[in-house]
């Protein structure tokens, strides 16, 4: 028997039918997309981003925003990536420094600086020096849009109270923690260096105890003297050596991944006591490992004894993580509205419950730990942007490289400062 539709069904079915090929109106056609990719893989923390996005999708019917999260160097190179094949997303989170600098200079990156002069009192909410690593020949292209994260050393309180360990001020001091721990088969540090920039952290900050920040900027900027083969650099790759050598890092250090956890991991079983990192890692720990969270305290990096930098010196960012626009963008404007949802008053306040802080004025904070490091970073003389970031990529590599040689002693610290100093000769001569 052949079946015959009603006529009621029959009307439905041409409906439907006329559906498949015209779309609804007021719908698809009328919807405009803004990709936006960042770093950020903490439930907690993309739920704070995702909510300024909401939010900035209520307030413009018709925008969509379509939010990817990806793993610290997965991200890395899935950008360098995108921006070469000139894909890059309309909204992306960076560093600042050296390799967002090297978009802005191919014309890539949107300029911020009228947008935020139209603008002025949501630009002067954050504090001016948060705009230094995304600053290119007085022009603004980036907002700080996560914490101001330094790196400060992270220690299991209840293991530093059962071993009689007060936190060390001086590096000598903490050679002495490192030899008590060490004859407790504790390790002293935690470290997952595969990825290379975690370990550069220490020597970062010894070149900056040991010759201040000027040496670096120095070699950096080839001024006049300035030299990568600087005793300074030569000194603080022996003094890491002589952290190695001492049994100062638990075994395998060079090829633990840090994005999976592999340092963190060292610290919540109490096979390690302490770790140097940003300060993110306290909202990282919080949503790993409540418990443990209440465990860990920190300390500044330690001086060094006739060092010429000051021990109130920073090594990291005001506002880690900095987004922008890329100039394939097709709705720019509304993409810096956006921007604005994502580090307003509201954003700031989801960011402070989720242990972050971004960087603005007169931010008020009950938190210890998130009060300390606001502390911490009022009292810096230098906020040194780490060497990875702030460097060319091509130099940053060659940091990366020679740091996890001298972690991994295949290399003398005069070696890797003429490998240093080679690479940005050949990279001035170059430009």
């Amino acid at each position: 028997m052949q079946f015959r539709p009603t006529a009621k069904a029959a009307k439905l079915l041409s409906c439907a039918a006329l559906a498949s090929i015209l779309p609804l109106a007021g719908y698809s056609q009328d919807v405009k997309t803004l990709t936006s990719w960042d770093l950020q893989t903490q439930e907690d923390t993309v739920k704070v981003i995702r909510n300024g996005m909401d939010r900035f999708e209520a307030a413009n019917p018709g925008f969509k925003v379509e939010d990817s999260h990806f793993a610290n160097d997965a991200y890395k190179t899935k950008l360098k990536i995108a921006f070469g094949a000139d894909e890059a997303p309309c909204i992306f989170s960076s560093w600042g420094g050296g390799p967002l600098r090297e978009y802005i200079k191919s014309d890539q990156v949107v300029d911020l600086t009228p947008y935020l002069d139209e603008n002025p009192e949501f630009k002067d909410r954050f504090m001016p020096a948060s705009f230094t690593a995304v600053t290119y020949e007085d022009h603004i292209y980036g907002l700080p849009a996560e914490t101001s994260a330094v790196g400060v050393i992270i220690y299991n309180k209840e293991l530093f109270a059962e071993n009689d360990i007060t936190p060390p001020e001086t590096w000598d001091e903490l050679m002495d923690v490192v030899a008590q721990l060490q004859e407790k088969n504790i390790a002293p540090f935690a470290l997952a260096n595969k990825t290379k920039w975690p370990g550069s952290m220490y020597f970062v900050y010894l070149a900056d105890r040991i010759g201040g920040p000027e040496t670096f900027l120095n070699a950096a900027e080839r001024a006049p003297g300035g030299s990568f083969e600087d005793p300074t650099f030569i000194k603080a790759g022996e003094m890491l050596q002589d952290l190695v050598k001492a049994g100062g890092f638990a075994r395998g250090y060079n090829g633990l991944d840090y994005d999976i956890g592999g340092s963190r991991r060292l610290l919540y079983s109490g096979r390690a006591a302490m770790e140097l990192m940003g300060t993110w890692e306290f909202s990282t720990i919080a949503n790993e490992n409540p418990d443990f969270a209440d465990k860990i305290g920190f300390f500044p990096f330690p001086s060094v004894e006739g060092g010429k930098g000051d021990p109130n010196n920073v090594v990291g960012t005001l506002g880690d993580n900095f987004i922008s626009i890329a100039s394939s963008c097709e709705y720019p404007d509304a993409a810096f509205d956006l921007l604005m949802h994502l580090t307003d008053d509201i954003a700031v306040e989801k960011k402070l419950e989720d242990n972050g802080i971004m960087p603005v004025k007169n931010l008020e904070v009950d938190d210890p730990f998130l009060s300390g490091v606001m502390d911490m970073v009022a009292d810096a003389p230098s906020v040194q942007l780490w060497y990875d970031q702030e460097l060319p990529p091509a130099l940053a590599e060659v940091h990366k490289d020679t740091t996890q040689q001298l972690l991994g002693l295949s290399i003398t610290p005069e070696e890797a400062a003429a490998a240093m100093e080679a690479a940005a000769k050949a990279q001035d001569s170059s430009n």
